[in-house]
């Protein structure tokens, strides 16, 4: 999903500062209050529940360019879930009343946000419509498309594990699905990496 970057040299005119997070660390957890706008420099993060058992779930994944944390910041609400340096990382923070001064003084990135709100709350809504789906191939080709970029197979960045965090899967099953898609030329597995 594209979000509408918002060039780096307007926000640090309106006081951006920069942080580096190392792979593992968290950068804001669940029922923290927002502070920060925040848009991924280089790197990538996800962003993650995790049930009393211990079970984690996946809710998305950011990368290079995209914001991530904007809808309680945007209404005032505690964070819904962590948020978590998927690799080493760099992101660039505002604080919460320079952004909304961002969005007052530049309409059309105002305009913009709307649309990222919209094209979220329809990704949530055909996440979870997957998700109900109990068959697993269909689960995790739904997970696939949703980071597949063009026409050509494509290493998919993650594990299985990570696969099966995000769709709610245990990670056996999601090594066998992957087995089976593969022997029907679905997506390839190339030195225990998913081509997709």
């Amino acid at each position: 999903m594209k979000n509408p970057q918002i060039p780096l040299e307007l926000l640090i005119t309106y006081g951006a500062t920069f942080k580096e997070y190392q792979k593992g660390e968290i950068i804001f957890s669940e029922n923290e209050y927002p502070n920060y706008y925040f848009q991924v420099v280089s790197g990538s993060i996800k962003m993650f529940n995790t049930n009393d058992e211990g079970k984690e779930f996946t809710q998305g994944y950011f990368l290079r360019g995209q914001s991530f944390g904007e809808p309680p910041l945007l209404i005032n609400e505690r964070y819904p879930a962590s948020a978590m340096a998927f690799q080493n990382m760099e992101v660039v923070r505002v604080p919460k009343q320079k952004f909304f001064q961002i969005l007052e003084e530049h309409p059309q990135i105002q305009k913009d946000f709307l649309i990222l709100m919209a094209r979220r709350i329809h990704n949530k809504a055909t996440t979870s419509k997957d998700i109900i789906n109990q068959k697993a191939d269909f689960r995790i080709k739904a997970f696939l498309n949703s980071y597949k970029k063009g026409d050509e197979k494509e290493l998919i960045p993650f594990t299985r594990q990570e696969i099966a965090n995000f769709t709610g899967l245990r990670v056996e099953t999601v090594i066998r699905t992957i087995k089976n898609m593969a022997k029907k030329k679905q997506l390839e597995v190339r030195d225990h990496k998913i081509y997709y």
